[in-house]
């Protein structure tokens, strides 16, 4: 196969072929439901220990507060053995996205690789997929409002997974640049068929709602405890080297889950400092982690309790989550 732009000969160095998939044929290949709920096998075989996943690491660019991420895992479940890297670039702006990726999936039998595709539409749709998992595991079924705070792919990308799993009668999007909301407010009415409002602040967007999606690059928190209705659900996604998305009041009163505890709580390029820095500075203890989403998930660990409870899903993104999207893009195009 031959896309513009990527190598159009074999890449193993033998006459095997290697197939090679664009952005546009990765976005094509992935289902959202069907993602979902491999994601939610993923999450399983990463908690009960079957999978294999060390923790990521990255050459930092410190001039532009960038970094290059290598991110393997070998799913069984799914029987894929891959590779992500992926550079973070926050400051990128325009039509540059912050996040760029490739993935290499690998026969787990002999090691040879079987596909170079696209990681930059799976790290927008797998994530997406993860805080839809989550709050079809954690909101309350009752949840009728929807925010979402940010402008970017991510805000974009669950703006269409998390609609699927509860009935938001209200969806309203708010990011610092109220252009760009408007903007991704206008695509997304149109592609969804429903009208997705624009507040005048994050506050206003995050008040009252039932559920909340954080997609930013931000140095300092834009979700504040005092905005957050008890009941609420808050999905965080985003990440800097050097910020956090929530603030530490949030993390204190929440019943926190992660997709690993040991990737979460990890320094550096694989930690989440939203959960780090409060447990650094005494906020909340060592253990204030109730759960990953697999023990939910494999009944070990209980979700929400109440209907009051303030529940917290930090995603740092794993790399078990891309092994599943991209099995599931490779089955596809191979049939």
């Amino acid at each position: 196969m031959r896309v513009a732009g990527w190598p159009s000969r074999p890449l193993s160095g033998d006459d095997s072929d290697v197939l090679v998939l664009s952005r546009a044929e990765v976005a094509s290949l992935l289902d959202p439901d069907v993602l979902v709920e491999a994601l939610a096998a993923a999450m399983i075989d990463l908690s009960s220990g079957e999978a294999s996943m060390p923790t990521r690491v990255a050459a930092l660019v410190p001039r532009t507060d960038g970094l290059l991420g290598a991110m393997p895992a070998w799913l069984p479940s799914a029987s894929v053995l891959e590779t992500k890297l992926v550079s973070v670039f926050p400051r990128n702006a325009g039509g540059v996205p912050t996040h760029q990726a490739v993935i290499v999936v690998f026969d787990q039998d002999t090691g040879e690789p079987a596909s170079l595709m696209d990681g930059t539409e799976i790290t927008a749709q797998r994530t997406a997929a993860g805080s839809a998992l989550a709050t079809r595991l954690l909101a309350r079924a009752d949840s009728r409002r929807l925010a979402v705070v940010g402008t970017g792919v991510q805000a974009r990308a669950h703006l269409r997974y998390v609609v699927r799993v509860r009935e938001f009668e209200q969806v309203v999007v708010a990011g610092r640049n109220p252009d760009h909301a408007r903007t991704l407010a206008g695509a997304v009415s149109a592609e969804l068929g429903g009208a997705v409002s624009v507040a005048e602040s994050i506050e206003a967007a995050v008040r009252g709602a039932d559920v909340v999606c954080a997609a930013t690059h931000a140095e300092t928190p834009v979700l504040r405890r005092a905005w957050l209705g008890d009941g609420a659900h808050v999905n965080s996604v985003g990440w800097t080297a050097t910020g956090s998305e929530v603030d530490p009041e949030t993390v204190r009163d929440a019943m926190v889950v992660v997709e690993s505890r040991s990737s979460a709580l990890s320094e550096g390029p694989g930690g989440a400092n939203d959960l780090v820095w409060p447990i650094r500075d005494g906020v909340v203890g060592p253990d204030h982690v109730h759960a990953e989403i697999g023990e939910i998930l494999a009944g070990t660990r209980p979700g929400r309790t109440s209907a009051d409870q303030l529940t917290l899903y930090k995603s740092v993104g794993v790399a078990v989550q891309d092994a599943a999207a991209a099995g599931l893009v490779l089955r596809r195009a191979r049939e």
